[in-house]
Protein backbone atom coordinates (compact mmCIF):
# COMPACT_ATOMS: atom_id res chain seq x y z
CA UNK A 1 0.00 0.00 0.00
CA UNK A 2 0.96 3.34 -1.18
CA UNK A 3 2.49 5.36 2.48
CA UNK A 4 1.17 8.98 3.03
CA UNK A 5 4.13 10.50 2.14
CA UNK A 6 4.99 8.83 -1.43
CA UNK A 7 3.92 11.19 -3.69
CA UNK A 8 4.37 9.39 -6.79
CA UNK A 9 3.69 6.20 -6.94
CA UNK A 10 6.75 3.59 -8.67
CA UNK A 11 5.43 1.67 -11.68
CA UNK A 12 3.85 -1.14 -10.03
CA UNK A 13 1.67 0.76 -7.83
CA UNK A 14 1.08 2.36 -10.97
CA UNK A 15 -0.02 -0.82 -12.67
CA UNK A 16 -2.18 -1.80 -9.76
CA UNK A 17 -4.25 1.42 -10.24
CA UNK A 18 -5.99 -0.06 -13.76
CA UNK A 19 -5.92 1.60 -16.68
CA UNK A 20 -7.54 4.48 -16.47
CA UNK A 21 -5.78 5.72 -13.29
CA UNK A 22 -2.25 4.75 -14.71
CA UNK A 23 -2.81 6.86 -18.02
CA UNK A 24 -3.71 9.81 -15.28
CA UNK A 25 -0.41 9.07 -13.83
CA UNK A 26 1.18 9.04 -16.76
CA UNK A 27 -0.35 12.20 -18.33
CA UNK A 28 0.38 14.51 -15.59
CA UNK A 29 2.21 17.44 -16.25
CA UNK A 30 5.94 18.15 -15.04
CA UNK A 31 5.68 21.27 -13.00
CA UNK A 32 8.37 24.03 -13.30
CA UNK A 33 9.94 25.40 -10.76
CA UNK A 34 8.45 28.58 -11.57
CA UNK A 35 5.29 27.86 -11.41
CA UNK A 36 6.13 26.09 -8.39
CA UNK A 37 7.31 29.59 -6.71
CA UNK A 38 4.08 31.25 -8.13
CA UNK A 39 1.59 29.15 -6.30
CA UNK A 40 3.98 28.87 -3.25
CA UNK A 41 3.89 33.16 -2.46
CA UNK A 42 0.18 33.11 -4.18
CA UNK A 43 -0.40 31.49 -0.50
CA UNK A 44 0.95 34.61 1.49
CA UNK A 45 2.52 32.56 3.87
CA UNK A 46 6.18 31.77 1.58
CA UNK A 47 8.68 33.97 0.27
CA UNK A 48 11.41 32.06 -1.80
CA UNK A 49 14.82 33.47 -2.33
CA UNK A 50 16.60 32.81 -5.46
CA UNK A 51 20.06 32.18 -5.42
CA UNK A 52 22.02 34.94 -6.81
CA UNK A 53 23.56 34.27 -10.37
CA UNK A 54 26.91 36.32 -10.95
CA UNK A 55 26.84 38.18 -14.29
CA UNK A 56 29.13 37.28 -17.27
CA UNK A 57 31.95 39.47 -17.97
CA UNK A 58 31.58 41.07 -21.48
CA UNK A 59 33.47 40.47 -24.21
CA UNK A 60 32.39 43.20 -25.89
CA UNK A 61 31.14 46.02 -23.68
CA UNK A 62 28.38 48.03 -25.28
CA UNK A 63 29.06 51.99 -26.09
CA UNK A 64 27.54 54.24 -24.35
CA UNK A 65 29.11 53.63 -20.72
CA UNK A 66 32.39 55.11 -20.78
CA UNK A 67 33.45 55.34 -17.12
CA UNK A 68 34.84 52.60 -14.84
CA UNK A 69 33.44 51.75 -11.35
CA UNK A 70 35.31 48.83 -9.18
CA UNK A 71 33.75 47.03 -6.47
CA UNK A 72 36.08 45.99 -3.74
CA UNK A 73 35.88 43.53 -0.77
CA UNK A 74 39.14 42.53 1.30
CA UNK A 75 38.74 39.46 3.47
CA UNK A 76 41.19 40.13 6.67
CA UNK A 77 42.46 38.88 10.06
CA UNK A 78 41.14 40.92 12.06
CA UNK A 79 39.44 44.89 12.18
CA UNK A 80 42.69 46.73 13.06
CA UNK A 81 44.37 48.10 9.77
CA UNK A 82 47.44 48.71 11.39
CA UNK A 83 48.18 45.27 12.99
CA UNK A 84 45.88 42.76 10.69
CA UNK A 85 45.95 41.57 7.22
CA UNK A 86 44.20 40.78 4.30
CA UNK A 87 43.59 37.43 3.17
CA UNK A 88 41.64 37.76 0.16
CA UNK A 89 41.02 40.38 -2.37
CA UNK A 90 37.36 40.29 -4.37
CA UNK A 91 37.22 42.51 -7.60
CA UNK A 92 34.54 43.38 -9.70
CA UNK A 93 34.98 45.87 -12.49
CA UNK A 94 31.61 47.24 -14.49
CA UNK A 95 31.15 50.27 -17.00
CA UNK A 96 28.71 53.08 -15.85
CA UNK A 97 27.53 56.50 -17.29
CA UNK A 98 27.43 60.25 -16.01
CA UNK A 99 23.78 59.36 -14.79
CA UNK A 100 25.08 56.28 -13.10
CA UNK A 101 23.04 53.85 -15.31
CA UNK A 102 25.11 50.29 -15.37
CA UNK A 103 26.36 48.75 -18.99
CA UNK A 104 28.56 45.73 -18.13
CA UNK A 105 30.58 43.84 -16.30
CA UNK A 106 34.05 44.26 -17.87
CA UNK A 107 36.47 42.08 -15.36
CA UNK A 108 36.49 39.86 -12.47
CA UNK A 109 39.19 38.63 -10.21
CA UNK A 110 39.85 36.95 -7.05
CA UNK A 111 42.67 35.86 -4.99
CA UNK A 112 43.56 34.58 -1.64
CA UNK A 113 46.86 35.96 0.01
CA UNK A 114 48.99 34.47 2.53
CA UNK A 115 49.48 36.44 5.35
CA UNK A 116 52.94 36.59 8.38
CA UNK A 117 50.59 35.16 10.87
CA UNK A 118 48.04 32.40 10.95
CA UNK A 119 44.53 33.00 10.69
CA UNK A 120 42.19 33.53 13.68
CA UNK A 121 39.88 30.84 14.54
CA UNK A 122 37.42 33.51 14.78
CA UNK A 123 38.24 34.54 11.19
CA UNK A 124 38.53 31.23 9.70
CA UNK A 125 34.56 30.57 11.36
CA UNK A 126 33.45 33.92 9.68
CA UNK A 127 34.72 33.58 6.10
CA UNK A 128 35.57 29.97 5.65
CA UNK A 129 39.19 30.50 5.16
CA UNK A 130 41.66 28.54 6.87
CA UNK A 131 45.39 28.80 6.59
CA UNK A 132 46.16 26.05 4.08
CA UNK A 133 43.84 27.47 1.70
CA UNK A 134 46.02 30.67 1.74
CA UNK A 135 49.43 29.01 1.81
CA UNK A 136 51.50 29.86 -0.98
CA UNK A 137 49.16 31.80 -2.49
CA UNK A 138 49.78 35.77 -3.28
CA UNK A 139 47.32 38.68 -4.86
CA UNK A 140 48.78 39.71 -8.36
CA UNK A 141 50.22 43.13 -8.25
CA UNK A 142 49.78 43.60 -11.79
CA UNK A 143 46.02 42.48 -12.20
CA UNK A 144 45.17 44.45 -9.18
CA UNK A 145 47.10 47.47 -11.25
CA UNK A 146 44.89 46.66 -14.43
CA UNK A 147 41.67 46.99 -12.76
CA UNK A 148 42.26 49.59 -10.09
CA UNK A 149 43.75 52.32 -12.05
CA UNK A 150 41.71 52.86 -14.99
CA UNK A 151 38.90 52.98 -12.21
CA UNK A 152 36.56 56.51 -12.13
CA UNK A 153 35.34 55.45 -8.64
CA UNK A 154 36.12 52.58 -6.45
CA UNK A 155 32.85 51.43 -4.53
CA UNK A 156 32.77 49.38 -1.10
CA UNK A 157 30.14 48.21 1.52
CA UNK A 158 31.48 49.84 4.50
CA UNK A 159 34.46 51.89 2.68
CA UNK A 160 35.81 53.20 5.90
CA UNK A 161 36.74 49.72 6.59
CA UNK A 162 37.67 48.46 3.30
CA UNK A 163 40.17 51.66 2.23
CA UNK A 164 42.04 51.93 5.32
CA UNK A 165 43.17 47.96 4.65
CA UNK A 166 43.61 48.18 0.97
CA UNK A 167 45.66 51.20 0.85
CA UNK A 168 47.88 49.91 3.71
CA UNK A 169 47.63 46.57 1.07
CA UNK A 170 49.17 48.26 -2.31
CA UNK A 171 49.65 51.84 -3.52
CA UNK A 172 47.27 51.31 -6.71
CA UNK A 173 44.05 52.31 -3.76
CA UNK A 174 45.84 55.55 -3.13
CA UNK A 175 44.63 58.70 -4.84
CA UNK A 176 41.44 57.44 -5.74
CA UNK A 177 37.70 58.42 -5.45
CA UNK A 178 35.80 56.24 -3.16
CA UNK A 179 32.62 55.88 -2.34
CA UNK A 180 30.83 53.57 0.57
CA UNK A 181 27.30 52.01 -0.26
CA UNK A 182 26.47 51.67 3.27
CA UNK A 183 26.72 55.44 4.60
CA UNK A 184 25.92 56.92 0.84
CA UNK A 185 22.61 55.49 0.02
CA UNK A 186 19.29 55.81 2.08
CA UNK A 187 18.49 52.36 2.31
CA UNK A 188 15.46 52.93 4.42
CA UNK A 189 13.76 54.99 2.30
CA UNK A 190 14.34 52.82 -0.77
CA UNK A 191 12.13 50.37 2.02
CA UNK A 192 14.93 48.24 3.35
CA UNK A 193 15.00 47.35 7.19
CA UNK A 194 18.75 47.20 7.23
CA UNK A 195 22.43 48.15 5.48
CA UNK A 196 24.21 44.97 6.38
CA UNK A 197 24.32 42.96 2.50
CA UNK A 198 22.96 40.09 3.79
CA UNK A 199 19.56 41.96 5.07
CA UNK A 200 20.03 43.57 1.31
CA UNK A 201 20.27 40.63 -0.49
CA UNK A 202 17.29 38.46 1.63
CA UNK A 203 15.15 41.78 1.14
CA UNK A 204 15.43 41.96 -2.57
CA UNK A 205 14.50 38.06 -2.65
CA UNK A 206 18.33 36.42 -3.14
CA UNK A 207 21.02 34.83 -1.12
CA UNK A 208 24.48 34.19 -1.99
CA UNK A 209 27.74 32.35 -0.47
CA UNK A 210 27.94 35.01 2.10
CA UNK A 211 31.85 36.56 3.31
CA UNK A 212 33.81 35.32 0.32
CA UNK A 213 34.74 38.41 -1.24
CA UNK A 214 33.88 37.95 -5.09
CA UNK A 215 30.44 36.57 -4.10
CA UNK A 216 30.00 39.49 -2.25
CA UNK A 217 31.50 42.08 -4.70
CA UNK A 218 28.66 40.80 -6.87
CA UNK A 219 25.68 40.66 -4.73
CA UNK A 220 26.75 44.21 -4.19
CA UNK A 221 26.36 45.18 -7.96
CA UNK A 222 22.84 42.96 -8.65
CA UNK A 223 21.62 45.38 -5.21
CA UNK A 224 23.31 48.62 -6.63
CA UNK A 225 21.29 47.82 -10.48
CA UNK A 226 17.77 47.18 -7.87
CA UNK A 227 15.33 49.62 -10.13
CA UNK A 228 17.03 50.88 -12.72
CA UNK A 229 14.90 51.97 -15.14
CA UNK A 230 11.81 52.62 -13.42
CA UNK A 231 10.83 55.91 -11.51
CA UNK A 232 13.08 56.03 -9.06
CA UNK A 233 16.54 56.30 -9.56
CA UNK A 234 19.06 52.84 -9.26
CA UNK A 235 20.70 52.84 -5.97
CA UNK A 236 24.03 53.00 -8.03
CA UNK A 237 23.03 56.74 -9.13
CA UNK A 238 22.49 57.93 -5.88
CA UNK A 239 25.79 56.45 -4.65
CA UNK A 240 27.30 57.91 -8.00
CA UNK A 241 25.96 61.45 -6.88
CA UNK A 242 26.89 61.64 -3.35
CA UNK A 243 30.21 61.11 -4.22
CA UNK A 244 30.05 63.87 -6.46
CA UNK A 245 29.42 66.10 -3.54
CA UNK A 246 31.77 67.71 -0.96
CA UNK A 247 31.05 67.01 2.63
CA UNK A 248 31.91 68.43 5.92
CA UNK A 249 33.26 66.46 8.62
CA UNK A 250 32.25 69.04 11.96
CA UNK A 251 34.29 67.71 14.90
CA UNK A 252 32.37 68.36 18.49
CA UNK A 253 35.97 69.12 20.19
CA UNK A 254 36.18 68.97 23.92
CA UNK A 255 32.24 68.43 23.91
CA UNK A 256 30.90 67.58 27.46
CA UNK A 257 31.16 64.26 28.76
CA UNK A 258 27.59 64.11 29.82
CA UNK A 259 26.46 64.69 26.34
CA UNK A 260 28.30 61.66 24.43
CA UNK A 261 25.30 59.81 24.69
CA UNK A 262 22.98 62.74 22.92
CA UNK A 263 25.81 63.09 20.66
CA UNK A 264 25.82 59.66 19.81
CA UNK A 265 22.45 59.56 19.50
CA UNK A 266 22.48 62.12 16.62
CA UNK A 267 24.90 60.16 14.41
CA UNK A 268 27.82 61.21 15.86
CA UNK A 269 31.02 58.61 15.97
CA UNK A 270 34.20 58.38 18.55
CA UNK A 271 37.60 59.12 17.48
CA UNK A 272 40.55 58.24 19.40
CA UNK A 273 43.41 60.22 17.60
CA UNK A 274 44.33 57.10 16.12
CA UNK A 275 43.84 58.37 13.00
CA UNK A 276 46.35 61.60 13.64
CA UNK A 277 42.63 64.12 14.47
CA UNK A 278 41.65 65.02 17.63
CA UNK A 279 40.17 62.30 20.48
CA UNK A 280 36.27 63.90 19.74
CA UNK A 281 33.04 63.15 18.60
CA UNK A 282 32.31 64.36 15.01
CA UNK A 283 29.68 63.49 12.33
CA UNK A 284 29.85 63.96 8.53
CA UNK A 285 26.94 66.15 6.51
CA UNK A 286 26.35 67.81 3.38
CA UNK A 287 27.59 71.15 2.48
CA UNK A 288 24.07 72.92 3.03
CA UNK A 289 24.06 71.54 6.60
CA UNK A 290 26.97 72.54 8.12
CA UNK A 291 25.41 76.23 9.69
CA UNK A 292 22.55 73.99 11.32
CA UNK A 293 24.99 71.00 12.64
CA UNK A 294 26.84 74.46 14.00
CA UNK A 295 23.42 75.93 15.50
CA UNK A 296 22.48 72.67 16.89
CA UNK A 297 26.60 72.15 18.89
CA UNK A 298 25.85 75.61 19.94
CA UNK A 299 22.61 75.19 21.38
CA UNK A 300 22.10 71.56 22.60
CA UNK A 301 25.82 70.99 23.58
CA UNK A 302 28.28 73.38 24.01
CA UNK A 303 25.55 75.77 25.67
CA UNK A 304 27.12 78.79 24.98
CA UNK A 305 26.43 80.54 21.36
CA UNK A 306 30.07 81.67 20.12
CA UNK A 307 31.52 77.76 20.75
CA UNK A 308 33.05 77.08 17.24
CA UNK A 309 33.44 73.40 16.30
CA UNK A 310 36.30 72.74 14.12
CA UNK A 311 34.62 72.20 10.39
CA UNK A 312 37.13 70.13 7.44
CA UNK A 313 35.25 69.55 4.07
CA UNK A 314 36.06 66.09 2.15
CA UNK A 315 35.90 64.52 -1.35
CA UNK A 316 35.50 61.03 -2.75
CA UNK A 317 39.19 61.03 -2.76
CA UNK A 318 39.89 61.74 0.86
CA UNK A 319 36.80 60.69 3.03
CA UNK A 320 37.25 57.15 4.67
CA UNK A 321 41.00 57.12 4.47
Amino acid sequence: MMQQFDFFPDESEASALGPRRRRAVNRAPATSHDELVRQLEATGRYRVLSKLEPRPIAPDPRAGFPMRGVIVDAETTGLNHREDEVIEIGIVSFSFDALGAIGDVTDVYGALHQPTKPIPNEITRLTGITNDMVAGHIVDPHRLRSLIEPADLIIAHFAAFDRPFLEAFSPVFHRKAWACSVSEIDWAARGFDGTKLGYLIGQAGYFHEAHRAVDDCFALLEILDRGHGESDSSPFSELYRSSQRQRARIIAEHSPFEMKDQLKKRGYKWSDGSDGGPKSWWTEVDEQAVQEEINYLRAEVYGWEDADPLVTYTTAFDRYK
